[in-house]
């Protein structure tokens, strides 16, 4: 015994003026434009599995770790991390040993 099934077109319904065959009505798509875009820099990498409040706490101080640093000795702002705890003054020369993420 055989079954015939026969598959009809369904219509699909969407807003006037918007794309047809688009997932996102016209209406939505003005909202999700209104709506603020989200930045967390440099710890955006790590998504949501770690929480938003990890996030932040680490991007405030990948964000100071970053910037060039007062050298102690010439007072220039040219320093530069290398790693944890080492820094190079690139309008000196010198390299020296300090604190993990920011001069004081």
């Amino acid at each position: 015994m055989r079954i015939n099934i026969t598959h009809e077109k369904s219509k699909q319904v969407s807003d006037p003026g918007s794309n047809p065959g688009s997932p996102i009505s016209l209406k939505t798509r003005k909202i999700l434009k209104i709506m603020p875009v989200r930045k967390v820099g440099s710890a955006g990498r790590f998504r949501a599995g770690y929480g938003k409040s990890v996030r932040h706490k680490l991007a405030a101080v990948e964000k100071k770790q970053r910037v060039k640093q007062v050298c102690p000795f010439c007072k220039k702002p040219a320093l530069k991390r290398i790693a944890m705890g080492i820094w190079s003054c690139k309008s000196c020369g010198k390299k020296f040993a300090s604190h993990a993420y920011t001069i004081p």
